[in-house]
């Protein structure tokens, strides 16, 4: 072990021990992660579920609206309450609650027989979503070494990229099976939902959490597990020393040090969602097969496997870069490209010449930007900035704001296609696009390298 310059503790031992430390975070990372496998399934699922849904039960705009929205109302409940669980019970309980939820909601809905049953379903789905969300990317920022610590929490947007792009290949295949299809679309999460259970039977509880809460023995005796027994003693004392100062009460949460790193926090939840990213994975085939003349059903579901596999492979380069160029570039770059790409979208759909193949150019560059930026950094940045004993309430209520944002996106872009029509909206989300942009660039701190004890302290000064 030895202090850098910063003052902060490099984690270092032998070359085997480091192997073992290494390969031991890891592994409760992507436990943990395939909670964002299930999110990124369960929301995308709906893109090819609502093309035969609208059909099967005849289904207005609105009632389109309703089911699609039934799920992210669910998140944000789901995340308005995961501060309560994870405070109470703690991070792995919390999850493994929300592991039962997700594999209720996937037989539910599978079954269901009208929509308002169907709608039900997915909303216990999305407070699954909306616990995972919130407290997958803390648990595993409490667990990682700063060095790889926004590699290892995008492994949980990576996860969720990867189900994303599961779901629209599932729906593009399973399509093949008629009207019903829509059923085994979604029965089939059930199977990684009864995975991510028992994954979670053998993972630790949350080294600061349970440091924070007084359980200091089994804390150490994790974080001996991941940096060593030298490393670990250092890490508790500085964890304690934090925790000292916290009150993790909500008067804490909402005083005037901690208010400036919420509003942050809310701001770029707001905005990886008002930019539009949504009505892109949810309505993708809706989009292709009722405003492009010619594309069928399987056309449309085709075009978005090509979506999800850009939003995949830019999630693996975002994953290179976060630790190596920092979050605020990453951000900037991300919500900058995403302007361009929606304002050429807008140019593209109003020049009737224009091939179909030219826009989906476009929705494909906007996505690639999404996934390299606003996609991990987000989640990222909201899992560090912000104390251990108020992390769980911190995380919980931006995470609120950000399915939020996401129900308001997805509840009235139909309506909004009706009233602009399909280049004024997404003009709309060009524009907000910009304005996160200069937002980042003005309000948004450097947090690359730092533990998360030094995050707390930098943000103190």
């Amino acid at each position: 072990m030895h202090v850098s310059a910063g003052g902060g503790v490099t984690e270092i031992g032998s070359s085997d021990a480091v192997a073992r430390s290494s390969g031991y975070v890891i592994l409760l990372a992507v436990i943990a992660a395939i909670s964002g496998f299930l999110f990124g399934f369960d929301t995308a699922v709906i893109n090819g579920v609502l093309f035969f849904l609208r059909k099967q039960f005849a289904l207005t705009n609105l009632q389109t609206e309703i089911a699609a929205s039934s799920l992210l109302l669910g998140c944000l409940l789901g995340a308005a309450t995961a501060s309560l669980l994870s405070d109470r019970y703690g991070r792995k309980k919390s999850l493994l609650f929300a592991a039962l939820l997700f594999a209720t909601s996937a037989l539910g809905s599978a079954a269901a027989n009208t929509v308002n049953v169907f709608s039900l379903a997915r909303l216990a789905g999305g407070l699954a979503i909306g616990i995972a969300s919130a407290l997958t990317p803390v648990y595993i920022a409490e667990i990682a070494p700063s060095k790889n610590r926004g590699t290892l929490v995008s492994l949980n947007q990576l996860a969720i990229v990867v189900g994303i792009l599961c779901a629209y290949l599932v729906n593009w295949q399973l399509s093949k099976l008629g009207e019903s299809s829509w059923r085994w679309m979604l029965a089939l999460a059930a199977l990684p939902s009864v995975g991510f259970f028992l994954g979670l039977l053998v993972i630790p509880e949350s080294p600061r959490w349970l440091i924070g809460r007084g359980r200091k023995e089994e804390g150490t005796r994790v974080l001996a597990r991941i940096f060593g027994d030298s490393v670990a003693n250092e890490q508790v004392a500085a964890v304690e020393k934090a925790a000292a100062s916290e009150e993790g009460s909500w008067a804490e949460m909402l005083s005037p040090g901690m208010k400036k790193r919420l509003g942050v926090a809310i701001a770029l939840a707001l905005f990886s969602q008002v930019t539009g990213i949504n009505t892109v994975l949810y309505y993708g085939s809706i989009i292709i097969s009722e405003h492009f003349s010619g594309q069928t059903a399987g056309t449309a579901l085709a075009a978005n496997v090509i979506i999800g596999g850009v939003n995949l492979i830019f999630t693996l380069v975002a994953m290179l870069f976060l630790d190596r160029w920092g979050r605020r570039t990453i951000l900037m770059t991300a919500s900058g490209g995403m302007a361009l790409a929606l304002s050429a979208l807008v140019i593209s759909l109003r020049l009737s010449s224009i091939p179909p193949m030219v826009v989906l150019l476009t929705i494909m560059t906007y996505t690639a930007f999404f996934a390299f930026g606003m996609g991990p950094g987000v989640w990222l940045y909201m899992s560090e900035i912000f104390p251990t004993k108020v992390r769980g309430r911190a995380a919980s209520l931006a995470t609120s704001a950000l399915w939020a944002g996401t129900l308001v996106v997805t509840f009235t872009f139909l309506s909004l296609v009706k009233i602009l029509g399909v280049g004024g909206t997404f003009a709309v989300y060009a524009a907000l696009s910009f304005a996160c942009f200069l937002y980042i660039w003005k309000f948004v701190p450097e947090t690359r390298g730092r533990t998360l004890e030094q995050i707390q302290e930098r943000w103190s000064e």
